[in-house]
C-alpha cells in the first residue's frame, strides 16, 4: 500500500476526544451539561466576554506599536579616531579591510565614517559613506574619499 498524506494517522493518544455535552443523563454530564444551574453563562451563546478577564490589565500596560521598521539596514559607524588607529599610509580602507580588522560586523551593511576624533594620516577610503564633517577632515589630512 502506498503511503501518502491521506494514509498517515496520528500517534495513539495524541488527540483527545472533544467533550460531548448536552447528551442526556447517561453521558455523565447530564441535566445541566456541566454549565451550572442558571444564569447567562448557562445559556447558549452566553460565554462571551470571559476571555480577556485575566489578561486585560497586562494588555493595557503594553504600549501601542507606532512607526515602522525600515527594510534598509542601518549603517555601521566608524569614527575618525578608529581610522587613525587602524589605518596605515598606502593602504586603501574598504569595508572588507574594516571587517578583517573586526571594526565592523557585516560587509553587506553600509559603512559610514563619522567625525569623532582627529585624523592626521593621509588615507584613501573607498566604498564608505561619510558625514560632511568627516569628509572635510579626511581631505584636510590629505586623503581621498570615494564611494
Amino acid at each position: 500500500m502506498a503511503t501518502g498524506a491521506h494514509t498517515i494517522s496520528g500517534i495513539q493518544g495524541s488527540h483527545r476526544k472533544k467533550k460531548r455535552v448536552g447528551r442526556g443523563n447517561g453521558s455523565q454530564k447530564g441535566t445541566f451539561s456541566s454549565r451550572g444551574m442558571k444564569g447567562q453563562r448557562s445559556r447558549s451563546g452566553g460565554k462571551s466576554g470571559g476571555k480577556l478577564r485575566g489578561i486585560k490589565q497586562a494588555l493595557q500596560k503594553v504600549p501601542k506599536l507606532r512607526g515602522f521598521k525600515s527594510m534598509h539596514p542601518k549603517a555601521q559607524s566608524v569614527s575618525l579616531a578608529t581610522l587613525e588607529r587602524m589605518g596605515e599610509v598606502g593602504v586603501t580602507i574598504t569595508p572588507t579591510f574594516l571587517k578583517e580588522k573586526s571594526v565592523i560586523k557585516n560587509i553587506s551593511h553600509p559603512v559610514k565614517i563619522v567625525a569623532s576624533g582627529e585624523l592626521k594620516k593621509k588615507l584613501t577610503i573607498q566604498g564608505c559613506n561619510a558625514t560632511k564633517a568627516a569628509a572635510i577632515a579626511v581631505e584636510k589630512a590629505g586623503g581621498t574619499l570615494s564611494f
